[in-house]
């Protein structure tokens, strides 16, 4: 055999046995007569004794960094352990090696923390694959995976793979797309998901589908996003809300104890998107921790309760709404933090003019930063209005509904930051219902569908479908999960009769031709017996990143794109040359 065992196995009940190691070398520490080298694998790292007399042939073909190498020999306790690997009581006593493969110097180093930047790494991808931290993300990716796959079979649900060559479909987002030799000027797009194939299965009578499967969509990037990406794609028949989320509930809590020894017992808790929008100023609250946001003002009027009062504050009797938080055991910031606040709050991705405070000091006195504009006895009743105690503080945004509220929410998550309350080892989910159906795209002056056009209203929704002024007004039978502040996924149940999709496409601004033209296969399906249906589709990668602890999903996928979609380890995407193009009719 090549190797008797593996790098990371070794341990003292193994010692006076005679092993064979291959691997890679890691260091090499040379002392006197004698030189040690760990030796690397997948699995571990082994420390190798090399006697004096192998030295003299180390000295005539010496290791270097990442060489290839085999060798036998007999396993020893060591006389310094290193009790921070689990090899780390044994050695073995080369008695003979082999250097399989030399190796240039690295252009990092190959160790937990590296010294290579991001796109130095990327381009040498299968140089930093070789790290622990990349390693130990694969392998969770495989135990989620894994598990997945487990629990979905114990629910009766089949794996079915559908087409990556399909028909270019409106879905909300760009669609790559690709040339066909044999169908010249011809395209076809790559799937942003296997949605309507799902669905046609449904028809087909496979009443519980799933994929972990690759979905493509050309939309700008940023850390939780690529342009190919990882769903695990469901769909169910006979089925109502209640009976995916429970299914999918399930799988989640099942993920939690298998991959990562966390028992999850309490039902999800559920939020409505208009709750959700209104305490945490968007539809995917992170609720580890409270700190929701207050209301101070509706529109142009003060609200009945509201503490403001009869004005005076130019600031706030102009603006649209007027938005708090308590921040808890925060009265103590300096000058200079509240300062960095202002500052925070005034970058461009936020867009605020700036911030109001109120200190609600551990003495019972209060300060604010619009003192001369509001008593005390006033600043106190806005500290309780907002649900502040002694010890916090208060901070205030006034402005534009839609950006203020944005704002506000990057705030309270930026005070979640600095106070340590989001720790990536305290997990919150819950299900966000209730969605819109339709939102107003004022650029296009014309109603889209928040989800995609196949999503179906609250049942007792449906009859609005035929008076345009009543869109707003309109409910989704969707549902997104949530975790942490991120969207894992979500889902909805679908529409499964031909005349609904037909005024869904409507109210879309979809002609009758154009509906027909770019999906009057799935609705010429529903003419044939399609049974009620809906599915959810859970962000893969995200969900490795969020129990890998970290935000980012490229360190969890094995061969990523950059910030740009390029692939800079194999530079594409590149061009082609004039034959090829001639070939294709481009």
């Amino acid at each position: 055999m090549f190797r008797t065992h593996n790098c990371g196995e070794l341990r003292v009940q193994h010692a006076g046995n005679e092993v064979t190691l291959a691997g890679w070398v890691q260091t090499i520490r040379k002392f006197g007569s004698i030189t040690f080298v760990d030796l690397r694998d997948r699995y571990g790292i082994t420390q190798l004794l090399f006697n004096e007399q192998l030295n003299a042939r180390l000295d005539a073909s010496p290791l270097g960094r990442e060489y290839v190498i085999q060798v036998k020999g007999a396993v020893q306790e060591r006389s310094n352990k290193n009790a921070k690997l689990p090899t780390g009581n044994v050695e073995i006593a080369v008695a003979d090696f082999t250097i399989i493969n030399s190796a240039n110097t690295p252009p990092f180093t190959i160790e937990e923390d590296t010294d290579g930047g991001d796109e130095l790494r990327m381009k040498y991808r299968y140089l930093d694959l070789r790290r622990p931290p990349l390693k130990r993300n694969l392998e969770l990716r495989y135990k989620i995976n894994r598990s997945v796959r487990n629990y979905l079979d114990t629910q009766g649900f089949w794996d079915i793979e559908t087409p990556c060559l399909i028909r270019s479909t409106p879905e909300g987002a760009r669609d790559f797309v690709v040339p066909s030799r044999m169908n010249q000027g011809q395209y076809y797009a790559l799937p942003q998901s296997p949605q309507t194939f799902k669905q046609l299965l449904m028809v087909s009578g496979y009443d519980r589908y799933y994929q972990i499967v690759k979905c493509f969509r050309d939309e700008d990037l940023r850390a939780d996003r690529q342009p190919e990406f990882t769903q695990i794609d469901c769909e169910m028949s006979f089925v109502e809300q209640e009976d995916i989320l429970h299914i999918f509930e399930g799988l989640f809590k099942h993920v939690f104890k298998e991959v990562k020894g966390v028992e999850i017992t309490d039902a999800f808790p559920r939020m409505t998107f208009d709750d959700a929008m209104r305490h945490y100023g968007n539809d995917k609250p992170d609720i580890r921790f409270e700190m929701k946001i207050q209301n101070l003002k509706i529109s142009d009027h003060y609200m009945g309760s509201s503490p403001l009062g009869a004005g005076g504050f130019k600031v706030f009797d102009e603006a649209e709404t007027i938005l708090a938080i308590a921040v808890p055991g925060a009265s103590e910031y300096t000058r200079k933090q509240l300062d960095e606040l202002t500052e925070w709050v005034k970058r461009p991705q936020i867009g605020m003019s700036g911030v109001v405070n109120i200190k609600c000091n551990t003495d019972g006195t209060i300060k604010s930063s619009v003192d001369k504009f509001f008593n005390e006895e006033k600043l106190k009743e806005i500290a309780a209005f907002c649900g502040a105690n002694a010890g916090d503080l208060v901070l205030i945004l006034a402005g534009a509904e839609t950006r203020t509220r944005k704002a506000m929410s990057e705030l309270r998550l930026e005070m979640g930051n600095r106070l340590g309350l989001r720790r990536h080892d305290d997990y919150k989910p819950l299900w966000v219902i209730d969605f819109p159906l339709f939102e107003y795209d004022e650029d296009g002056n014309r109603w889209v569908a928040r989800h995609h056009p196949f999503t179906s209203p609250k049942p007792e929704h449906i009859p609005l479908m035929d008076d345009m002024s009543r869109y707003a007004e309109i409910k989704a039978n969707a549902y997104d999960m949530v975790l942490n502040g991120t969207e894992i996924g979500g889902g909805s149940i679908r529409i499964f009769r031909r005349e609904l999709q037909e005024k869904m496409f409507a109210a879309l601004g979809m002609s009758k031709e154009e509906a027909q033209e770019k999906f009057g296969f799935l609705m010429g399906a529903f003419e044939y017996g399609a049974p009620p249906h809906g599915g959810i589709a859970l962000g893969f990668d995200r969900l490795c990143a969020l129990l890998g602890g970290q935000e980012t999903i490229r360190d969890f996928i094995a061969f990523p794109k950059n910030n740009s979609g390029r692939d800079v380890m194999l530079d594409a995407p590149s061009a082609i040359d004039d034959a090829q193009k001639k070939e294709l009719g481009i």
